[in-house]
């Protein structure tokens, strides 16, 4: 007997506590895992006694649901999406609907939009941001794909889904086909950049400053106060807190291998950046920061080689730190400015309706990259929703205006004391490149033509007019034709 709201294949820790956090807002679940001795396990423990189905097949599973059935996958990305949905095309029937809560590169977003409705079943890709305690408690979620779904899962989505100061939910939809995970992919992107700044003010305040752990938390405690407000911050704090579990007097963060790992998306960010001709520079150099990180044994070997600067300091340490966080604030908003930028590339290319202001809602609460000036970003979008960059609003014009010329004498101190800062210094280079109007690409463009005949445009001519110089004298008139790849 179909007694189910909602249907859930993939009991892992996000799925798990998803569809806790479902059952918790009224709402019948039935639940299904590839190894069943999960699901009794979780029907026994943490679902005793709640509205749940346990279903030992897919078959099941479907069965249970109520129709339009709604099914969520919360596995594996990649084939293993592809190989669940085709388990449950014999067992749905036409105007059911399929969600992957997973982080899917969205191409393949696009392609299961397209196949499913072939045969009259509506995908949903869903971005799904907060971790485990946002999925239990209210994740956002970034739902694009059929819209014909969106009526069916709203419901759901909007009454589990965090919620901002004033109630509004943080999901809404996104766009057709894959633009749900591609905004989640940004996300993951600028994640990926939040992260990485904050590293490196960790690392100036530890070896410029030579500040203690406990230190260290405090002023991050304190910047969660002001314009830094932010997940991101509060838990750097917290870690920066941690003491040793094995017993020691040291601090947990001191403790652990200096090699980060990574699962995709940031790099995926990049790859569209390149593909797009995007200048999502920040991401990019977080991504390769990773790799770089990813070197342990190399860069042991190099330390004891390569020679630069001790770092010290004999300034005032207040100002400094003072400097640190401007550094921090105003390449944090080139990294959200870079990935709206892209957002729009993408909207442009692949006919979507972004929502922007609605997409900084939706990051206001409940995922990784929630902070207060998340409402600046909306505001913005919301007076002037073609805005062709975020780093020409009013709000945010003003405060790197006011912040930047610490931001400037913190990579100019990181360089002296040979501490790296390559997300910090590669938001001031496209800040300093954006506000360029005159930028040294004319001689780049003379060197292509003087040695492929690839022709320039002319300051004084149309655009649109290419022209070639027979630069040595020796050349024909021949040019190559102009194109980007």
């Amino acid at each position: 007997m179909a007694t189910a709201d909602f249907g859930l294949v993939g009991l892992a820790v996000m799925g798990e506590n998803l569809v806790l956090n479902v059952e918790s807002r009224g709402f019948t679940c039935a639940v299904y895992n590839r190894t069943t001795s999960k699901v009794d396990d979780f029907i026994n423990g943490r679902g005793k006694d709640k509205k749940f189905v346990g279903c030992h097949s897919i078959e099941d599973l479907c069965k249970s649901l109520k129709k339009p059935r709604k099914v969520m996958l919360m596995v594996k990305a990649g084939d293993v999406v592809d190989k669940f949905i085709e388990q449950l095309l014999p067992h749905v029937e036409e105007g059911d609907i399929i969600i992957d809560g997973g982080n899917s590169h969205f191409p393949d977003s696009n392609r299961r939009t397209k196949a499913l409705a072939e045969k009259g079943i509506l995908f949903v890709g869903a971005g799904v941001s907060g971790g485990e305690e946002g999925a239990l408690l209210g994740p956002s979620i970034m739902p694009g794909g059929n819209s014909k779904a969106w009526e069916s899962v709203k419901p759901i989505f909007q009454a589990i889904c965090a919620k901002v100061e004033d109630g509004e939910p943080c999901c809404e939809w996104v766009g057709d086909e894959g633009a749900g995970h591609f905004v989640k992919m940004v996300h993951n992107g600028i994640e990926y950049g939040d992260m990485q700044l904050i590293c490196e003010a960790y690392q100036l305040l530890k070896d410029v400053l030579g500040m203690s752990v406990p230190e260290m938390s405090e002023v991050f405690s304190k910047w969660n106060t002001g314009v830094l407000d932010s997940f991101l911050i509060k838990i750097t704090a917290d870690i920066l807190s941690k003491k040793d579990d094995l017993g020691s007097d040291e601090y947990l963060v001191d403790k652990i291998l200096d090699t980060a790992g990574q699962k995709g998306t940031g790099k995926w960010t990049a790859q569209v950046a390149l593909d797009t001709g995007m200048p999502v520079t920040l991401i990019g150099e977080a991504v390769f920061s990773r790799c770089l990180s990813a070197l342990k044994d190399d860069r042991v070997a190099a330390s004891k080689q390569l020679t630069g600067p001790t770092p010290s300091f004999s300034g005032d340490r207040q100002s400094f730190i003072n400097d640190v966080m401007n550094a921090l604030f105003c390449a944090k908003v080139v990294s959200y400015a870079q990935g709206f930028i892209l957002m729009r590339a993408a909207a442009e290319e692949f006919k979507w309706t972004l929502n922007y202001g609605g997409i900084a809602l939706m990051w206001r609460g409940g995922c990784i990259i929630r902070s207060a000036f998340l409402k600046n970003i909306k505001d913005a979008f919301v007076k002037n929703h073609d805005l062709p960059c975020l780093l020409l609003d009013e709000f945010f014009k003003t405060k790197i205006n006011d912040m930047q010329p610490g931001w400037r004498r913190v990579v100019a101190a990181a360089a002296m004391n040979g501490v790296p800062v390559p997300a910090m210094s590669t938001a001031l280079a496209f800040y300093d490149g954006y506000r360029c109007e005159r930028l040294p690409a004319n001689l780049l463009q003379a060197q292509r033509d003087y040695f492929g005949a690839h022709t320039f445009e002319r300051l004084d001519k149309p655009r649109g007019e290419h022209f070639h110089c027979n630069w040595t004298g020796r050349g024909g008139d021949t040019a190559s034709s102009t194109y980007n790849a």
